[in-house]
Parts: C-alpha cells; sequence; structure tokens
C-alpha cells in the first residue's frame, strides 16, 4: 500500500517520538563499548527526613513530582499520616529533597542519601500508623543498602539555616528506642572541665558556620524545644552523644 505524504510525515514523526522516549541509550554511540564489571549503583550512606509542610498527600505528591516556590523537587518515598508508602524514585537514583547543606563533611547530601518525605505539616504530632511504617521502611534501607543505623537525619540538621523540619513535633526518642539515628543514653554524663561542645557539634556531625542555627536544630532533634544558645543540659547531652564517637576513634 502505497502511502500519502501527509501519511508518511505523521508516521515518520510518530517514529521519531518512541525513539526519543526510549532515552539515553547505554552507552556512547561515538565510542567501542567494552564493557567492564567493575562499578556499581550509587551507594546511599545517610538516609533523610522530612515533613511536607502541605496540607495532604495528595498535595506533597504533586509536588514532589512538580516543583515548589524554589524550583523542582522530590524525595525517594514519602509515608502518608495513615501509613501508606509512595516511592517516587529509585534507590539508587539521586533525588532533589536535601538541597544546599552538609553533614559530616558530605557537601552533596542528594548524591549520598535517600530522602524520606513524611505528610505533616510541621504544627502537629506524627501519627503512630505513620512512624509505624516508617521505622519498617528504615528497616528495610539499612538492611538493603548497609546504612548505618545511625545515619539517620533530619533536613533540618544538615541545612539549619533554611530548614526545621522534621521539626520538634518528631518523635527521634521513639525511633532511637527502636535502633534508628542518635540518642543519649540515660543517665546523662555530665562532661569534664574543658569539655568544648562546639567539637562536639562538629563531631556528630553539625555544620558551624551560623552556631545559632546549628544549636536551633540541635535543640529541635535532641530537645524537642525553641532555643539558639547552649545551656548546662545540653552539654551532658553533648557529652553523652559524643561518648560512643570516641570509643569507635580508638585503636
Amino acid at each position: 500500500m502505497r502511502l500519502s505524504p501527509l501519511r508518511f510525515i505523521v508516521l515518520f514523526t510518530f517514529a521519531l517520538m518512541l525513539e526519543a522516549c526510549a532515552g539515553i541509550p547505554p552507552h556512547n554511540r561515538l565510542a567501542t563499548w567494552v564493557p567492564s564489571p567493575n562499578f556499581n549503583e550509587r551507594q546511599p550512606q545517610l538516609i533523610v527526613l522530612h515533613f511536607t509542610d502541605e496540607a495532604s498527600v495528595a498535595q506533597a505528591l504533586h509536588t514532589l513530582r512538580t516543583h515548589n516556590g524554589e524550583g523542582r523537587v522530590s524525595a525517594h518515598y514519602l509515608i502518608g499520616r495513615q501509613g501508606h508508602v509512595y516511592q517516587l524514585v529509585a534507590d539508587t537514583k539521586r533525588a532533589w529533597h536535601a538541597g544546599a547543606g552538609r553533614w559530616s563533611g558530605i557537601t552533596d547530601v542528594n548524591s549520598a542519601s535517600l530522602g524520606i518525605e513524611l505528610d505533616n505539616d510541621g504544627h502537629e504530632p506524627f501519627p503512630r500508623a505513620q512512624i509505624d511504617s516508617l521505622l519498617r521502611l528504615l528497616t528495610d534501607l539499612t538492611t538493603r543498602w548497609g546504612i548505618p543505623c545511625t545515619q539517620i537525619i533530619g533536613h533540618e540538621d544538615l541545612a539549619p539555616t533554611r530548614r526545621d523540619d522534621p521539626g520538634p513535633y518528631f518523635p527521634w526518642a521513639q525511633l532511637a528506642a527502636a535502633g534508628f539515628g542518635r540518642w543519649p543514653q540515660a543517665p546523662l554524663l555530665n562532661p569534664p572541665a574543658g569539655f568544648d561542645p562546639w567539637l562536639a557539634m562538629a563531631a556528630l556531625g553539625y555544620d558551624l558556620s551560623d552556631r545559632s542555627a546549628a544549636v536551633r536544630a540541635f535543640h529541635h532533634h535532641f530537645r524537642a524545644m525553641q532555643g539558639e544558645t547552649l545551656d548546662a543540659q545540653d552539654l551532658r547531652v553533648l557529652y553523652t552523644l559524643v561518648q560512643p564517637l570516641e570509643g569507635q576513634s580508638q585503636p
């Protein structure tokens, strides 16, 4: 059957569209493909927790698949208030959830982390069903990827000058009781004379370029309170937190 010129153009255009949709080829056509087995996928080292600051999980899903006021954003997972877990980006891919910031010397956190969003506006407690799902997800991710269970932080921990999530309502103590994140074990220890709390905060991973912001994030995380200056209780918390780190550094 002979095609009319118009039909030929339509079919040719459709074929080009299909080729474009096929995506980037697995190797460069300008090079000879000589595959090596010596590689692996992106290896996440850190898990970052967020609240969505949205009115609903539907709105959060829309934002995470389009953009917010600062541009395009995403996360690997979103957990609804009833505990349903959504995955938006493959674990091996780099989601855009952390932005500018640093933690323990990691300056490109997006490339080194998995991001989990929790449907919460930041002004109320997190429902039990949601936290139960988070704990199951953390168990899965830390097991499959070999991520240390201590390497679970909040967005505000790595970007204290820009973010305040997951905020003072997030139950870090509950996560710690399940074996995730860092938490000071009771009883708190009294620091010795000459103890430097700033060295302790840096050892935990905080960036101290803005110390007031770092203390604010520390207070949200470890004391569920506001404030930008360290007090005597903070020093006890910090000293207790860094004792295991000092033990790890011994030969």
